[in-house]
């Protein structure tokens, strides 16, 4: 499969803010913030559907590893594939979605690649079309990229750990900060931060960006205000204060913004979810659902604030707003990832090599009913 060549762009490097120290003090020395790579099988809902990325096919080690792209669009009742055509995406594909059926894609590099192809649709994966792409690795995490909603800017996460950001149509990425350099400012020194794991905007249009903090019981959540970087995350009950937090993803679902935490390490760990419509100076926190020693493999949102999250164990449970957490019966075999399909109503897409089988939670809330298989016509060997 050849690959699109790298289009010339130049990037104007933005200082990031707040970076300097008191007068009169020692410099301080930030830690080495890095980027923190997570699962990429997840789903998302939009006004226009639902969307869900999975990886299928074979074995990662000789290329025959491909992601793809489903979508069911809102009142239908089938799934059907939707992968942009043309671009090898053996290295992942992450989803940054827009109003209604707008949709931007990033192929994470593989192989010989070095840049990051991105593709957009605006008509629900009918018909896409290349936009400018980032001159640069996307980071392994499902929240790489982020599009302003009812706007045309695009924040970008590098595995660098660059943030990178561009205006559709203009070709150019700007740097917007980087991973060392929030954890030189105030709110990042404040969070300890170490990691960066993906990026986000307000539905107002404020830039967000998440990480994990060395300093227990901080969430990291910082916002971009008049060029300085604050920190916007929730305050965790009194009962977590004394434990580290990781943001695992952050993404914008109509009016809310929500984030999936992780707090504590090994079998004490916990799930936090957490919810703000004012960019972080009130947010909404469930309480916490028992991970038992095995980290999140999948989390998806749904309308209204809905989240639904598998575990590396196979275990599964859904949260939305002002609720507690609703465990699910055992998923069916080869789960990747769930997806809210309407308010209240959750699909499992499970995936064995080149089939995808979607089950759907029955009326009593307890068995899982198949109700679509797609067999998705996968080129072996065809990305060497």
């Amino acid at each position: 499969m050849n690959h699109p060549r790298v289009l010339a762009m130049l990037a104007a490097v933005v200082l990031a803010a707040g970076c300097g120290s008191s007068a009169g003090s020692a410099p301080h020395r930030a830690p080495a913030a890095t980027v923190a790579s997570s699962p990429l099988d997840t789903s998302l809902s939009t006004s226009g559907g639902t969307w869900a990325t999975v990886v299928m096919g074979g074995s990662a080690a000789q290329y025959n590893n491909f992601w793809q792209l489903f979508t069911r669009p809102a009142g239908s009742s089938q799934w059907k594939l939707a992968t942009p055509p043309g671009t090898a995406d053996n290295g992942g594909l992450v989803l940054a979605a827009g109003s209604r059926s707008a949709m931007v894609t990033g192929f994470r590099p593989s192989q010989l690649l070095t840049f990051t192809p991105l593709s957009q649709t605006s008509d629900g994966g009918r018909a896409w079309s290349a936009i400018s792409p980032l001159d640069a690795a996307l980071a392994s995490t499902p929240a790489a990229i982020a599009l302003q909603p009812g706007g045309d800017r695009l924040i970008a996460l590098t595995a660098s750990g660059r943030v990178e950001e561009v205006t559709a149509g203009s070709g150019f990425w700007q740097t917007l900060t980087t991973a060392s350099a929030l954890a030189a400012t105030a709110a990042g020194r404040r969070c300890g931060l170490r990691a960066l794991t993906g990026t986000a905007w307000t539905h107002s249009g404020v830039p967000l960006l998440a990480g994990n903090c060395s300093r227990p019981g901080v969430a990291g959540i910082f916002a971009l205000d008049s060029g300085t970087w604050r920190a916007a995350g929730p305050a965790l009950p009194a009962s977590l204060g004394s434990q580290a937090v990781t943001v695992l993803r952050i993404v914008d679902i109509g009016s809310q913004t929500a984030a999936v935490l992780s707090v504590g390490e090994g079998p004490s760990a916990s799930l936090v979810a957490a919810w703000t419509d004012d960019a972080g100076a009130r947010w909404t926190v469930s309480p916490g659902l028992g991970l038992a020693a095995a980290p999140p493999a999948s989390a998806s949102f749904g309308p209204g604030g809905q989240i639904a999250v598998i575990s590396a164990a196979g275990r599964a449970a859904t949260i939305a707003i002002g609720q507690s957490w609703r465990t699910l019966p055992a998923l069916p075999a080869r789960t990747a990832t769930l997806a809210f399909v309407r308010a209240g109503h959750v699909d499992a897409l499970s995936v064995r090599a080149a089939t995808l089988t979607v089950w759907q939670l029955g009326p009593s809330g307890t068995t899982w009913t198949k109700t679509q298989v797609i067999s998705v016509p996968i080129q072996y060997d065809s990305s060497s």
